[in-house]
């Protein structure tokens, strides 16, 4: 038996209970974790915003230490350190055939099928987003282990598995700022950290930070930030003053908001780049006008996962780390237990610090 944050029913806290993982089946890994990541995601699948089978482990940015495998499993053996990937590609669909795997359409296929049973009555658990690390060991697919490349922290590795993988490859591959460019970042939690550290290893020139809690200029300054701004009214206008009057060269959105994705748009200049990074609900509707996407010459695009292929990604944001140039420490603002995850979320949604990390005891 092993201890997870439990979801029973949508809409409902987290409550510690007991499960019972089983050995690992062919293509399987079970993994003992170090550490997870509180992401916005989870809170997400939490309220309904993202769908989610119930009852279900949250937790999907995670690293820890293989203790089994299954059958067939060759590139990880016990005692390997691992990093989660939530968005594992198999390969061989639409997508991953035109060099997409972030959009693979079977990345999302564990999620659904049940990985563990609650000790207490035998109640099947789904795993959320078919890794379900907000416990203290899971069981996943092969694929969804990728090794940790030498020299990177194994506790802070966790940030790996989301937050940076999606925060560099907004920078690096969806947005691909060059050198000198502007970038301004709206919504500076774990990703947006992520997002300031990897605008400063592009080389951006002027580097904006931008969201509705002043409390976070401190963090964002040193994640690579070189002007801070509150977000509210107004905010377009001072970015474009920042940015020589034309406006930034590059936006990065993290926070899933209407407004938020509007004032990005806006403040980019003619012909500049919005990536929109943050998830946002059904009822968050952005507008444009025809007049102004002629006019401006702007675009606007989506992004997964950071536009990312962990497996080719992990060593490059490795070096980065071992280098000095990448700190993940500077994104952790709270080092908890898996009961402070609801805490967590509140803190989350308020606004305040960067991200959450659920450290697990090793022994």
């Amino acid at each position: 038996m092993v201890r997870a944050a439990v979801l029973t029913s949508t809409g409902t806290p987290l409550r510690i209970a007991g499960i019972d993982l089983p050995d690992p089946a062919p293509g399987q890994v079970r993994i003992r974790l170090a550490a997870a990541g509180v992401c916005h995601s989870d809170l997400s699948l939490s309220n309904g915003t993202l769908r989610q089978p119930v009852p279900a482990v949250l937790g999907h940015e995670g690293a820890g230490t293989v203790t089994a495998v299954g059958e067939g499993v060759t590139h990880v053996a016990p005692g390997d350190a691992v990093v989660l990937n939530w968005a594992p590609s198999c390969g061989t669909c639409h997508f991953c055939g035109l060099d997409e795997p972030w959009l693979c359409a079977d990345a999302g296929a564990a999620a659904a099928v049940p990985y563990a049973t609650l000790s207490e009555d035998g109640t099947g658990l789904y795993p959320g987003l078919g890794t379900a690390v907000f416990a203290e060991e899971t069981v996943v697919r092969a694929s969804a282990a990728l090794p940790l490349p030498d020299g990177v922290p194994l506790t802070e590795a966790a940030l790996l598995g989301c937050a940076v993988l999606t925060g560099y490859g907004a920078v690096h591959h969806s947005a691909r700022v060059r050198a000198g460019e502007s970038v301004t970042v709206h919504g500076i939690g774990g990703v947006g950290l992520a997002a300031l550290q990897a605008a400063r290893i592009a080389g951006a020139g002027t580097i904006v930070a931008v969201d509705v809690s002043p409390e976070k200029e401190e963090l964002a300054r040193a994640a690579g930030a070189t002007e801070f701004l509150v977000a509210g009214e107004g905010t377009a206008k001072r970015i474009r003053e920042l940015t020589g009057g034309h406006g930034a060269d590059v936006a990065v959105e993290c926070a899933g908001r209407a407004e938020a994705i509007r004032t990005a748009w806006s403040a980019t200049r003619r012909g500049g780049r919005t990536t929109v990074v943050g998830i946002g609900g059904r009822d968050q509707q952005v507008t444009f006008t025809a007049l102004e996407l002629f006019h401006f010459g702007r675009t606007l695009s989506g992004c997964v996962y950071g536009n990312s292929d962990p497996a080719k990604d992990l060593p490059v944001i490795a070096e980065h780390v071992r280098a000095g140039r990448f700190d993940l420490s500077a994104m952790v603002t709270g080092r908890i237990g898996l009961d402070g995850i609801p805490e967590a979320f509140e803190a989350m949604l308020a606004g305040r610090g960067g991200r959450s990390l659920v450290v697990f005891p090793q022994g």
